[in-house]
C-alpha cells in the first residue's frame, strides 16, 4: 500500500502544483483589461449569435472558476467574475464555455460521446475502488479467493470507465479551446496582446484535465497489477 499513497501523493502534488498555476495565470490576465469593453458575458452571447445559436442561454452562477456548458438545460455558466469582468481571462473562459455549445449544437462526437458516459461515470467512480478493495479482501480467503478475483475484476472495470471518461474529456476540452480562440481571433474580439493572454490562460485549463487523465491511468495500472499479482 505504501507504493499507492507515494503514487497518490504524486499525483496530488503535479494536480496542486498546474492548478496553482492556472489560478496565477488567470490571475494575472484578469488585469489585462479588453480594449473593446465587452463583458464575458457579452462575449458569450455574442459568440453563440455568429454561430446561429438561439437556444442557449448566458447565466451567472457563484464561486470562482466554477464556469460551464450543460446540455440538459442548454446554459452557459460563467462565474460571477468571469459573467460581469472584462479582460482577457473572462474573455477566454466565456467563449471556451460556448465552444462547448458549439460543440453541442454541431453534435461534436467526441462530446456525445462523453455525454453517454455521465451516468454510468456517476454510479461507477465512487464505488471502484471500495469494489476493488473488497475483490483483494476476498482473495486472500482460501474459500472465496476466485470469487474475490471477479468482484475485483469489476471493480477494474468501474474504474476503467472513469479513467475512459477522463480521456475523452481532453478532445472535448481542447476542441472547445481552439473553437474560443479561432472565433476570438477571426472576429477581431481581442488584440494580439488580450489574444496571447487568453490563450495562456486557456492551455493551463487544459493542462488540469491532461493531469487528472494521466493520474487515472496511473491509478487504473496500479491496481491491475495488484490484481494480477494476486493471481
Amino acid at each position: 500500500m505504501m507504493s499507492y499513497y507515494i503514487l497518490i501523493g504524486a499525483i496530488t502534488l503535479v494536480s496542486s502544483l498546474v492548478s496553482g498555476q492556472l489560478k496565477r495565470k488567470f490571475k494575472k490576465y484578469s488585469q489585462v483589461q479588453l480594449r473593446n469593453g465587452m463583458s464575458g458575458a457579452e462575449i458569450a452571447e455574442k459568440m453563440l449569435a455568429d454561430h446561429g445559436i438561439t437556444d442557449v442561454e448566458v447565466i451567472s452562477t457563484p464561486g470562482q472558476l466554477t464556469d460551464h456548458y450543460n446540455p440538459t438545460n442548454k446554459t452557459v455558466n460563467l462565474s460571477e467574475v468571469v459573467y460581469n469582468q472584462r479582460n482577457a481571462a473572462a474573455a477566454a473562459v466565456s467563449a471556451h464555455e460556448v465552444g462547448h455549445a458549439v460543440q453541442h449544437a454541431t453534435a461534436y462526437s467526441w462530446l456525445t460521446m462523453r455525454s453517454k458516459l455521465v451516468p454510468v461515470v456517476q454510479v461507477t467512480s465512487k464505488m471502484s475502488q471500495w469494489v476493488i478493495f473488497g475483490g483483494i479482501a476476498l482473495m486472500a480467503s482460501q474459500a472465496m479467493g476466485v470469487m474475490g478475483q471477479y468482484v475485483a475484476i469489476a471493480g477494474l472495470i468501474m474504474m476503467g470507465a472513469a479513467t475512459l471518461f477522463s480521456f475523452i474529456t481532453l478532445p472535448v476540452e481542447y476542441d472547445a479551446s481552439n473553437r474560443a480562440l479561432a472565433w476570438l481571433k477571426n472576429k477581431n474580439i481581442v488584440t494580439p496582446e488580450e489574444y496571447k493572454g487568453s490563450e495562456d490562460a486557456l492551455k493551463w485549463a487544459a493542462r488540469t484535465y491532461l493531469v487528472a487523465a494521466i493520474g487515472a491511468l496511473a491509478s487504473l495500472l496500479y491496481w491491475a497489477m495488484q490484481i494480477m499479482g494476486r493471481d
